[in-house]
């Protein structure tokens, strides 16, 4: 079979020079780079488009779950963590490989066996719930990952004014800004703060805190005017709600 390209992902330099070293025994096996942060995870995916990845989920900045969460289409994943009854317990449920640290060989040599049978049949674990269940312990989250081609822009929640529904996307407004992301405005709902972020229409959110009034704009028909003047529609089944939250 062809290469196998594989990026290692840890931000331990122990557990890469580990990982590095049980895969001499693997020359089908071709280390195409390797990461210390998901910051350069993100991009050497984007760059490299490996098969196969070992990626820890506990790292700073940007987690495993998260460098997941802005690929659209990730690659095979073995999963390396220090032990994380939550984590194993997802792991198991949904039938995902997983190494724990410490590494060792048997193991390691169990998971990349698996991985490569599912590489050459063409196949892939379906890690979605796996995310899913990460980010519904996380909640509610305090920032939103944007990935802007091969760079990560972290927006953290309380900068957010607004965010409106666009197609298969979202647009996160703060600070001005305007960032695309891949996602439904009703999963993030689920993940927003319910104190600080409102549903005002089926294709708006708003900060709360960004709203400085609200206008008839017709006959039963309202707009939210923000701080920065921004007009966001205000359908009737939502006009109670953000009264009350007011």
């Amino acid at each position: 079979m062809n290469k196998i390209r594989t990026i290692i992902i840890d931000d331990e330099e122990l557990a890469r020079s580990i990982i590095r070293e049980h895969l001499d025994e693997y020359p089908e096996v071709e280390i195409a780079a390797e990461c210390a942060n998901g910051f350069e995870a993100v991009k050497a995916i984007s760059e490299f488009k490996p098969e196969l990845i070992f990626l820890d989920i506990q790292m700073p900045k940007i987690n495993g779950f998260e460098v997941l969460e802005l690929l659209p289409e990730p690659p095979n994943v073995i999963f390396i963590t220090a032990y994380d009854q939550y984590a194993l317990q997802a792991f198991d449920v949904h039938a995902v490989d997983y190494l724990l640290k410490p590494i060792s060989k048997e193991r390691f040599d169990e998971a990349l066996q698996r991985a490569k049978v599912k590489i050459e049949r063409n196949t892939k674990d379906d890690i979605t719930p796996v995310v899913t269940a990460a980010h519904k312990k996380q909640q509610p989250i305090g920032r939103v990952l944007v990935k802007d081609g091969a760079n990560v822009h972290v927006i953290r929640t309380n900068d957010i004014d607004y965010i409106e529904a666009k197609d298969d996307y979202i647009a996160v407004n703060a600070k001005g800004k305007s960032h695309l992301k891949h996602y439904r405005l009703s999963d993030l709902e689920e993940e927003l703060d319910p104190a600080q972020f409102v549903r005002t229409h089926r294709s708006y959110i708003v900060n709360i805190d960004r709203v400085s009034k609200i206008e008839l704009y017709a006959k039963d028909s309202r707009i939210a005017i923000l701080k920065d003047r921004t007009r966001i529609p205000i359908s009737r089944a939502n006009y109670k709600k953000i009264q009350e939250m007011l």
